[in-house]
């Protein structure tokens, strides 16, 4: 098979949503309908394939994202499945970043939730083509119209409903098609492996007819052989229609809307055949694009295995086994085990000792990694989230990935001295696995304080403390990260007049604060020209003047 032809055949999606909508339960069908497992996994007994971490299956929530490879139809599809916890944001905001396309779970009952605001917000950010599944349609409450207008009107997305449901609540028992124009009936003895293509029931056919104009409406407005075919009232072809939709969804103008039930095991075959036949395969995506750091001049590498090697590294995570395991998305060339590829970011040289093939918490060894692949490599000691790694002789560096500011923080000792050293390093790992979790000493208290996103947050990373990393350790109660700033002009003045090996040492310093514009945060400006004070002094008093804010004069916050 040609290389393009094998591009061709792979997706690289997440599954993304809120918290409760279904992503996991959807994921464990997607999963189970590919034959890639045998036995549907439950999210509420702690069975998930993809919530495998001991926190997670306590909890019942996603907290992690997980990596797994499916085939489908004679495509692999590479799923990263996101927590919809807000705590957990920066885990969709990684994955977003090296993804090609992306399937939004709403709940049909609950519609656009805050944060799948949040997070097409962020799919918006880096133009990721999507398409939309309305879930748990079966629930009492569950309004399919309604989820549908929300997506309009609090995304300020387009939806392209390409089925609509029979039945609502109790009542509901499958789905319409409306290219094939059947009504897809899901055999429950079979857990919906088996279904059927019938006749559309009369009393959905007036219904049916009308959406379905109202799709080819819209396709029209991408697609001249639609329209002119729409116009004449001509017979359009399934192939037809399937095109344009991809078209449509490749530009980030429509999003195809399915919808269905993965608890009841009912609409997730036709969402892969959505996947397949609507989201972008590596050869659809533009090249990637990054700044050559020998020329200072932006470079495009295309996705090809004939190109100079690429990545980004998108996700550290702490392995019992090998250590350190480094997710990347690999956007052009080849990379094999033993081979030193290098740091760009860092410009230190890094060896692969293993190239891993993740399906959630098990891995598969490969010997050698393409464009177009997302996997895990071991033996990488100095890479970290948003780093780019390239050939030496062709260097180039990928626009990085920006991450929120934690928000809460709490004090952690530990309880013996001999949990001391173990403490500093689990930190040290923790911090290295996730962006958003920081670790800082308090030079006033002597205390160590850990920063994150959320209680939960905190709450789960001092639980893999004590369970994971053995580690027993004391902790406070939360405290809400506030800063401090300034709201008027100020200035002082400052001497310095010291004797220093027989010599007189005089300076004075003249320093204006005034409140910056918001989001701007930190800027220093010398007023002084080169002759009034020396340059190499220059960057010490910038350095000085940072420090000094990092404890502010009212309740000791960073300013």
């Amino acid at each position: 098979m040609s290389e393009n032809k094998k591009l061709e055949l792979i997706r690289n999606i997440g599954i993304m949503a809120h918290i409760d909508a279904g992503k996991t339960t959807t994921t464990e069908r997607v999963l189970y309908y590919t034959g890639k497992v045998h036995r549907i996994g439950a999210v509420d007994n702690g069975t998930a394939t993809m919530d495998w971490m001991e926190q997670e299956k306590e909890r019942g929530i996603t907290i992690t994202a997980a990596a797994i490879s499916c085939n489908w139809k004679k495509h692999q599809i590479n799923i990263i499945d996101t927590p919809g916890h807000v705590d957990f944001t920066v885990e969709v905001e990684r994955s977003l970043r090296v993804l090609d396309g992306a399937v939004a779970v709403f709940c049909g009952v609950g519609g656009v939730e805050p944060q799948s605001e949040t997070v097409w917000r962020q799919a918006d950010n880096y133009k990721i083509p999507r398409v939309s599944f309305i879930n748990k349609l079966d629930r009492i409450g569950a309004d399919f119209s309604n989820a549908v207008d929300m997506i309009k009107s609090r995304l300020d997305a387009r939806p392209l409903l390409t089925q609509i449901p029979v039945g609502i609540e109790n009542k509901f028992s499958g789905v319409i098609d409306l290219i094939k124009m059947k009504y897809l009936y899901f055999d429950s003895d079979s857990l919906g492996a088996v279904y059927e293509e019938q006749e559309i029931p009369d009393e959905y056919l007036v219904q049916a007819e009308e959406t379905r104009n109202q799709m080819l409406e819209t396709l029209s407005e991408f697609d001249d052989t639609i329209l002119e075919k729409y116009l004449e009232t001509q017979e359009i072809e399934n192939a037809e229609i399937i095109s344009a939709i991809r078209k449509a969804t490749l530009s980030v103008d429509v999003t195809p809307v399915l919808c269905g039930s993965a608890l009841k095991n009912k609409g997730v075959q036709p969402l892969l055949d959505a996947i397949v036949n609507y989201l972008p395969s590596p050869l659809d995506v533009p090249p990637v694009k990054g700044i050559n750091p020998k020329t200072e001049k932006e470079e495009v590498r295309e996705t090809s295995e004939s190109e100079y090697f690429s990545a980004l590294a998108f996700k550290i995570a702490v392995d019992p086994y090998l250590d350190r395991l480094t997710f990347i998305r690999v956007y052009s060339g080849t990379a094999k085990v033993g081979q030193s590829i290098y740091n760009t970011t860092i410009q230190k040289h890094e060896r692969i000792s293993r190239i891993l093939k993740m399906s959630s918490n098990k891995r598969e060894d490969l010997k050698e990694i393409r464009s177009g692949d997302i996997v895990a490599i071991a033996g990488f000691r100095n890479s970290n989230t948003g780093h780019t790694l390239s050939d030496f002789k062709h260097p180039i560096v990928l626009e990085s990935m920006e991450f929120p500011v934690p928000v809460v923080s709490i004090a952690i000792e530990p309880k013996t001295k001999a949990d001391q050293d173990k403490l500093s390093s689990s930190l040290q790992k923790l911090a290295d696995e996730d962006p958003t979790f920081q670790v800082r000493a308090n030079e006033e208290t002597g205390q160590t304080i850990i920063s994150g996103m959320g209680e939960l947050h905190l709450d789960i990373l001092v639980d893999r403390l004590t369970k994971e990393f053995r580690v027993k350790a004391n902790v406070g109660k939360p405290q809400v990260a506030y800063k401090e700033s300034i709201t008027t002009s100020s200035r002082g003045k400052g001497h310095f007049l010291k004797q220093i090996a027989g010599k007189n040492q005089f300076a004075e310093v003249i320093l204006e604060v005034e409140p910056n514009q918001t989001g701007k945060g930190f800027e220093f400006v010398n007023l002084l020209t080169p002759d009034k004070i020396p340059s190499l002094f220059i960057h010490p008093i910038k350095q000085g003047v940072k420090e000094g804010m990092l404890g502010g004069v009212l309740l000791g916050y960073q300013r």
